[in-house]
C-alpha cells in the first residue's frame, strides 16, 4: 500500500477519534447525559453551565424526577445547540460513589448547579417541572453585565457593584470579566462602560475595574482592581472578597443558603431608616473582628422583616438596633449592660458562647464571671437569662429533603 493510502486511513482515524471524544464529552441525546468518572471533569471544564441530578435507582422520588428531568434536558438542546455553553447531567450515586461523595450527596434526589465549573452557592430547590427547569437555565444564562450609557446609571443602587471600563466587548479583558460575572451574578450586579463614553475613565487600551459597596456600607470599601484584568484567577479572587462580604444581609431568599454553613449567627437586627448603624457595624466588624469570622457568621437583618425572632426576645422595631446569636439551638441576647460599639463587648459576647457561659446560665444560673463582665471589670454574675430557641434552625436545609437514605430504609 501507498503511502497516501496510509495517510488518508491516519486521517479518517484521527477524524473518527475526535468524533467520538466530542460525543462522549458533548453527547447528543435527548436525555440528561450520563456522567462518571470517566466524563465528568472534562463535562465541568468545558461547559459554562452544568446541572446535575444525582439519584439513585431504589429512590422512588428519584424515579419520579427522570423523565422530567430528561424532558427538560432536550428541550435545554433545543433551545442551547452550541457545546459549551450548557449541559444537564445525571450521577447514578450507587455506581458512581466517588462523584457522589466527592460533592457530598445525602439526600435523593440532589440537584446541584455548577458556573464555570465550581458549584455555585445554592442547590436548585426550584419546582421540578419541564418548564421550571428550563427557565432557570435561562434565567441562570442570562447575560450577567448590564451596559451603562453614563456614570451615574450605575451610581445609585442598594446592592454591591462591580463596574468595568473597556475599549470593546471583543477583548480578553471583557471576556475575563463576563466570566467572574457569571459567577457572582447574585452577590454583586455587573456594569460595563464601553468605548468612546467611558475613554476619559481608562488610559488608552487599559481596563480599569472598581468595586462600589452598597449604601450601607462605608466608603472604604470602595477598591480598584490592581492586578491584570486578563487573567481569570485573580479578577475572581478579587470580586469574591468584595461581593462576599465579611457582614452579609439575611433575607428570607438566602437564609437556608447561609444556615447550611454550619456557623453561629451574630445578627444585628436593624431599622431600615438607620442605614448609619449598619455602616458602623460593619466597620467596627471589619476593624477589629475579622479573626472572628470562623467561629460566627457576621449578619444584619431588616428588624422589620423579621420581626418574629424580635417577638420571641420580647423586643419590637422600637427596640433597635438588637443583637444576638443564634447557635441554632438558642438566641442568645447581648447583655443589656454592653454597649454593641465596642469591639471587645461583641468579641466577650462570641468567647462566652464558645466558652459554654451562655449555654451554661441558661440551664443552670449564672456561675461564673464571664468574658464580658470582665471586659465591664465587673465582679458580680450575670442576671440570669432565659434564651428562647432558635427561629432560624427552622430555615436549615433538611438532610433527607426528598427521601430517606437507602441505609435507613
Amino acid at each position: 500500500m501507498n503511502q497516501n493510502y496510509w495517510k488518508i486511513f491516519a486521517n479518517k482515524l484521527f477524524l473518527l477519534f475526535f468524533f467520538t471524544a466530542y460525543l462522549f464529552y458533548n453527547p447528543v441525546t435527548s436525555n440528561a447525559v450520563k456522567l462518571t468518572s470517566q466524563n465528568v471533569d472534562m463535562t465541568l471544564a468545558s461547559n459554562e453551565l452544568v446541572i446535575i441530578n444525582f439519584y439513585a435507582d431504589w429512590c422512588r422520588f428519584s424515579g419520579i424526577l427522570t423523565p422530567i428531568f430528561d424532558e427538560a434536558a432536550a428541550k435545554v438542546s433545543e433551545l442551547y445547540p452550541d457545546s459549551g455553553k450548557v449541559v444537564l447531567g445525571k450521577v447514578d450515586c450507587d455506581s458512581e460513589t466517588s462523584i457522589a461523595s466527592r460533592f457530598q450527596i445525602t439526600k435523593y434526589p440532589t440537584i446541584k448547579v455548577l458556573i464555570n465549573g465550581q458549584p455555585a452557592k445554592r442547590e436548585y430547590r426550584g419546582k421540578r417541572s419541564v418548564e421550571a427547569f428550563v427557565s432557570f437555565v435561562q434565567k441562570q444564562l442570562e447575560d450577567p453585565i448590564q451596559e451603562v450609557a453614563n456614570l451615574f446609571s450605575a451610581a445609585d443602587v442598594k446592592s454591591r457593584v462591580v463596574i468595568g471600563y473597556f475599549e470593546n466587548k471583543e477583548s480578553q479583558e471583557y471576556q475575563i470579566f463576563r466570566k467572574v460575572a457569571t459567577n457572582l451574578k447574585d452577590d454583586c450586579l455587573f456594569y460595563a462602560g464601553i468605548g468612546e463614553t467611558f475613554r476619559a475613565m481608562h488610559p488608552p487600551n487599559e481596563t480599569i475595574i472598581e468595586f462600589r459597596p452598597d449604601r450601607a456600607s462605608p466608603k472604604s470599601e470602595h477598591h480598584t482592581f490592581t492586578g491584570n484584568s486578563a487573567d481569570y484567577d485573580s479578577l475572581n479572587i478579587w470580586a469574591t472578597d468584595n461581593c462576599l462580604p465579611l457582614v452579609r444581609e439575611i433575607t428570607f431568599e438566602n437564609a437556608e443558603e447561609i444556615t447550611e454553613e454550619g456557623l453561629p449567627f451574630l445578627l444585628f437586627f436593624y431599622h431600615p431608616d438607620d442605614l448609619e448603624s449598619i455602616k458602623l457595624f460593619k466597620e467596627i466588624v471589619g476593624t477589629h473582628l475579622v479573626q472572628e469570622k470562623q467561629r460566627v457568621n457576621f449578619l444584619t437583618a431588616d428588624g422589620v422583616k423579621f420581626a418574629h425572632p424580635l417577638q420571641h426576645l420580647g423586643k419590637r422595631h422600637t427596640d433597635l438596633p438588637v443583637v444576638v446569636i443564634d447557635s441554632f439551638k438558642h438566641m442568645y441576647q447581648f447583655p443589656a449592660k454592653s454597649d454593641h460599639r465596642n469591639h471587645e463587648h461583641l468579641k466577650a459576647f462570641i468567647d462566652d458562647l464558645y466558652s459554654g457561659k451562655l449555654h451554661r446560665e441558661y440551664h443552670l444560673g449564672p456561675q461564673e464571671i464571664s468574658a464580658i463582665e470582665i471586659v465591664h471589670g465587673n465582679n458580680q454574675p450575670a442576671e440570669q437569662t432565659m434564651p428562647p430557641e432558635s427561629t432560624f434552625k427552622k430555615l436549615a436545609p433538611s438532610k433527607n429533603r426528598y427521601t430517606l437514605l437507602k441505609e435507613e430504609l
